[in-house]
């Protein structure tokens, strides 16, 4: 990581277009691309699999709604607090304070689905065709009941499940093998980021860029050790030296989905975390929990609101807090969901969706952070729900071995 991003930067810097047409947007796209690819191909098997046997796992079918209403609640309540840090700095910093607001800035906002649509469209009509779009709270859903009926069905529901775990050990096999290309893609991706952006698309918003950024730290370093603490009883330290591979990628491919796979895999193996537990939460946080977003969406409402000299005053905060908790599940599965949710935002608010325009250029670079950040939370709540079930091997979270593959 660090080799591409000095190389991206040396490219942007001294590189002319010759560079940037075989280099940047030849070689080093191609490299960068076919890793993404490739994690991308493991997502949905991944997630099915390893979902249906460990929802077959569960010995109590009644802990499943157990589970699944702990892990909302800690979800939607660790992106309240991102998103009240991130107004609380904004209020105290003001970026937005004497901004040149451009006039030619122009932003098209998808609609977004209604929580009818959202609540209806989580159950497939045609499960093939939700894993061929990879809309994974559709696959969630049916790898649960598909994983219900497997434990109900008595013997039959035992030899699937026996297929299940040879395949899920097999996918697991996969993934480690795709990891031995993670350092060429990760520098591929960095060094094509680096070299097209560069530092100069920062300049004319430091000051909104660094606020994202310090918020984004604070929220990764301060509230995640606190919940791991004082909710799971676990040491953070430990916990972030075992993060290091889902963080860095990604950092690099700035895609919860597509670092999925790793994720999941490095939470039962070097977290501890049983299958029966990560397999649900992991996917679902993937989907739905949008803490970095949030944090972005935060600061970028009071961003507009001091660049358009507009007050929205405290109702108008609290509104913010409350729409964008709610938008991280009401627009889970929709492409460009972290623009969609600002848009929804704005709107609840009466800001001009047009503002959006003054932040894209940063956004990507942010967005590689923030992308961190919502791994991070995923996993932090995934240890804090398997520590309050009994499902967290104390000997792989302290120890140094990881668990096997297997």
């Amino acid at each position: 990581m660090g080799g591409g991003f000095a190389t991206g930067v040396l490219l942007n810097l001294f590189g002319g277009s010759l560079v940037e047409e075989y280099l940047v947007e030849g070689a080093l796209h191609i490299g960068g691309a076919i890793f993404l690819a490739s994690l991308k191909l493991l997502v949905v098997p991944l997630v099915f699999v390893s979902l249906v046997c460990g929802t077959a796992a569960l010995d109590d079918i009644t802990k499943l709604g157990r589970i699944g209403g702990r892990t909302l609640a800690l979800y939607l309540m660790t992106t309240a607090i991102a998103i009240s840090l991130a107004l609380l700095a904004t209020i105290a910093v003001r970026p937005g304070d004497g901004f040149d607001l451009r006039t030619d800035v122009s932003f098209v906002a998808q609609q977004a689905p209604s929580l009818t649509e959202t609540l209806i469209n989580l159950f497939p009509t045609n499960p093939v065709r939700a894993m061929a779009e990879g809309n994974m709270l559709q696959i969630i859903v049916f790898a649960v009941l598909f994983g219900l009926a497997v434990t109900m069905a008595g013997s039959p529901g035992k030899r699937v499940l026996a297929l299940f775990n040879d395949l899920n050990g097999v996918i697991l096999r996969l993934v480690m093998l795709l990891m031995t290309m993670a350092p060429y893609g990760v520098f591929c991706l960095i060094a094509k980021v680096f070299a097209l952006q560069g530092f100069s698309a920062i300049l004319p918003l430091a000051r909104y860029f660094f606020v994202v950024l310090a918020v984004l730290l604070v929220h990764s370093l301060v509230t995640y050790p606190g919940l791991l603490r004082f909710l799971g009883g676990l040491n953070p330290v430990t916990f972030f030296r075992k993060m290091r591979d889902p963080l860095v990628l990604a950092f690099s491919t700035a895609s919860s989905n597509a670092t999925l796979p790793v994720t999941l895999e490095n939470a039962e193996r070097r977290l501890g975390v049983h299958n029966s537990i990560a397999s649900f939460t992991i996917p679902l946080g993937a989907t739905i929990n949008m803490d970095g977003t949030a944090i972005m969406q935060g600061v970028a409402t009071g961003f507009i609101a001091q660049a358009y000299g507009i007050d929205i005053g405290p109702t108008g905060y609290l509104m913010v807090v409350l729409t964008a908790t709610l938008a991280s599940i009401g627009t889970a599965g929709v492409p460009g969901v972290g623009l969609i949710m600002l848009a929804m935002v704005l709107r609840q608010v009466n800001l001009p969706v047009e503002g959006i325009g003054l932040i894209i250029g940063v956004d990507r670079l942010l967005d590689m952070v923030r992308t961190a950040v919502n791994v991070t939370g995923d996993c932090a709540v995934t240890c804090i729900v398997a520590k309050s079930e009994g499902r967290l091997s104390s000997e792989i979270y302290d120890g140094q071995a990881a668990a096997s593959p297997s």
